[in-house]
This record gives C-alpha cells, structure tokens and sequence, in this order.
C-alpha cells in the first residue's frame, strides 16, 4: 500500500514539453541549415552564423535521449517490478514507437524509390527494405528511432537491476561515461574492422541515457539545484550553477570553431578531441535546456508556455514528418546571385518544416482517431479509446 502511495503522488512534471519543444528547434535548425554548410553558403560572408547555428543548436537528438531515458526512470522506478510492467512497457513502445516508425520507413523508402524514376527487382527491394528497417536507415533521420528501441529493449534489465541494486544508482553517470567511452576507444584503437556507422549504436549515447536515469531516479534531490530561483539560491549553487553554464558555452563555442575550421578546410583535429568536445557540449546542453524551461514554465508568458507545451506535445511527429517538408520545399531553390534570396530560403526552410509539420500533425491528431499509427501518443489527440493508459508525467516514453 505504501508502493501505491508513492505512485499516486508522482509529480507532473510540465516543464519537460518546454525541453523537448527546444530540442525539436534545434533538430528543425540542423536539418534547414545542412545545405548551407555543405554548399549553399560555403563562400559567404554569412557562414559562420549558418555553421553557429548547425552546430550549436545540435543538440535534438541527445537531448531526446537525455528526457526519454529521464521519463522512463521516473515513471517506473518507484512501481514493482512485475510481469504487467514489463509487458505494459512493450505494448506501449510497440504501439507508439515502433509502429510510426515502421510506416514512416516504408513511407521514405518507397517514395526515394519513386523519385529515382527506377523500380528495382522486388526480391532485391524486399530484401534492402527489410535491412534498412532493421538498421534504422530507410531515411536519415530514422536511427534516432532505431537506438530509442535498442534502449527499450534494455530498459527492463537496467530497471531490475537497478531496483535489485540500489546502491549502483549513485554511479549511474560516470557508468554512461566510461561505457561510452570504452566503445569509442576500442572501437578506434582495437577492432580490426571499426563498427560502421557508430552514430546507429546506443553505446554511442550512453552518456545521455545514464544522466536521464540518474535524475530520473533522483529527481527529487535534484531538482532544487536544477531550479534555478531565489528561494534555491546558495553560494555553492551559484557556483555549481556558474560552472556549468561556463562549461556549456566552453564546450559549444568550442565545437562551433571546430567545425568552422573543418569546414572551410582551414584546419584538421582528432576525432577523439571532436568526440570529447561534442560530449561535454550535448551533456551541459541537456541540464542547461532542463534548467531554462524551469525559468520558461516560471516567468514566461501564458501564450509562449502554451506554444512550447503544445509544440513538446507534437515533437515526435514533427520529427517523423518534416523531412518530407524539407524534401518538397527544396525542390524549388531561390535563383543563383541573389544573396538575400538565399537567406530568406533557408529561414522559409526552417519555418516550412515547423509550420507546416505543426499543422499537419496537429490536423491529424485533432480528427483522426488513430493517429497513433503514425505520430505515435499525442497528448490531447482524438481516439475512441486509449489503447493503454497515460503515465503521470505526458508524453511519448511516459
């Protein structure tokens, strides 16, 4: 009775629509500025605010990884761990995660396949199509999906082992760390034949995914010195705080010059030293975005909570989506030579990929019961029943 106690009076957290609002930006950002870091604005003058902003602001998908494992642990920490949970669990990644993913892969796939003008044999598509879902790589932006499920099919053993084992939860970050590390150097300095595409692999994030489990597990000694306000105020948070928000600006402006340097072919570094930097910048990143949407949720006006709530809401499916929107709006590029025209044509990309995925998905939720199917659990959205029951805290790994 008292287990059920403490799961009735978890905390909502709502700021946490404001972070993934915020990462779903920077996700849009990267992506309406990669041609112009590529090639579009290479020459211009202007280039090092195109590659500020690719770089900077990328941040999405780590910070994705960072709340989903936060979510989760939260969640189900403090719940017996059962059979029913187990299987709870997996109905709910099966339904809002896997099932979008596979319809979105089968819809990029067949739609590059149409735009190649080239249909090739159908055992040699079946079979490349069946590779592709199983690696995340029927487009893009898909193995961000394909490492979210490599973590839930973790999840549960890293769950009991944690609730069996206490005492590892203080650990929890430098284990993400020193796991994350390990698979880099071995991978680099050991392996005769390095894994392939590192990125596609949950090692690579291990780091994020511990920091979200261990706040997640101890939210509520953290949270006070998350929170930044008077009332919270001491000389060593203000340190703590200071220190962080110098090791964040270090960090990111650090990995701004890096690849400004690399990309006008003005200097090379170690892929070990750009690891280092990219990992300190995306774990700041993450307690600093956690931080501001408690200042947002705080001060901010009603109308800009609302926006960014509802738009932290939508976030999975504008993910699923804007690419098509990118896709489509690219095919119509501003004339050559008109410099002001190149610039209102990335800014109408970014735009295009928020707005018009907003809309859409939005629509979509609004009327269609099912939308499920395709951008997963949207809070709010209309369906005839839920097929599973909303966790405390909303949200698509709730």
């Amino acid at each position: 009775m008292a287990q059920g106690a403490v799961i009735a009076k978890r905390e909502n957290i709502p700021e946490l629509s404001i972070v993934r609002a915020i990462a779903i930006i920077g996700v849009l950002t990267v992506h309406s500025t990669s041609v112009a870091v590529s090639t579009g604005m290479i020459d211009s003058n202007w280039f090092f605010l195109y590659n500020f902003a690719n770089i900077f602001l990328k941040f999405g998908t780590t910070t994705f990884i960072f709340l989903s494992s936060f979510v989760l642990f939260y969640n189900y920490y403090n719940r017996p761990f059962t059979g029913k949970l187990v299987k709870n669990f997996y109905q709910r990644r099966m339904l809002y995660i896997i099932v979008p993913y596979i319809v979105f892969s089968l819809f990029y796939y067949f739609l590059r396949i149409y735009m190649s003008g080239t249909m090739p044999p159908i055992g040699d598509m079946l079979s490349d199509l069946f590779s592709r879902l199983m690696h995340g790589n029927a487009y893009t932006h898909l193995y961000f999906v394909y490492i979210s499920v490599q973590f839930y099919l973790m999840f549960p053993i890293f769950l009991w082992l944690l609730k069996k084992y206490p005492r590892l939860t203080p650990w929890l970050i430098v284990f993400g760390i020193l796991a994350q590390w390990s698979f880099f150097l071995i991978n680099k300095f050991v392996l005769e034949t390095p894994v392939k595409a590192r990125g596609s692999w949950s090692l690579s994030y291990f780091s994020y995914y511990f920091l979200g489990a261990y706040l997640g597990i101890h939210w509520e000694k953290c949270k006070n010195w998350l929170i930044v306000c008077k009332d919270n105020f001491t000389k060593s948070r203000l340190a703590g705080w200071l220190l962080l928000g110098a090791a964040w600006l270090a960090a990111g402006l650090t990995h701004v010059y890096i690849w400004h340097q690399m990309r006008l072919k003005l200097d090379s570094y170690n892929t070990t030293f750009i690891d280092a930097v990219w990992n300190l910048h995306a774990l700041t990143t993450a307690l600093v975005l956690l931080m501001i949407s408690f200042i947002i949720y705080r001060k901010g006006s009603g109308i800009i909570k609302r926006l960014l709530a509802r738009l932290g809401e939508l976030s999975f499916g504008i993910y699923l989506f804007h690419p098509f929107v990118l896709l489509i709006y690219r095919k119509f590029p501003p004339e050559t030579g008109n410099v002001l025209a190149h610039h209102a044509w990335y800014a109408g990309g970014f735009l295009s990929a928020l707005v018009v995925s907003w809309i859409v998905v939005s629509v979509v939720a609004r009327f269609i019961p099912q939308h499920w199917i395709l951008f997963g659990n949207i809070p709010g959205g209309k369906r005839k029943k839920a097929p599973i029951q909303q966790q405390p805290t909303r949200g698509i790994d709730a």
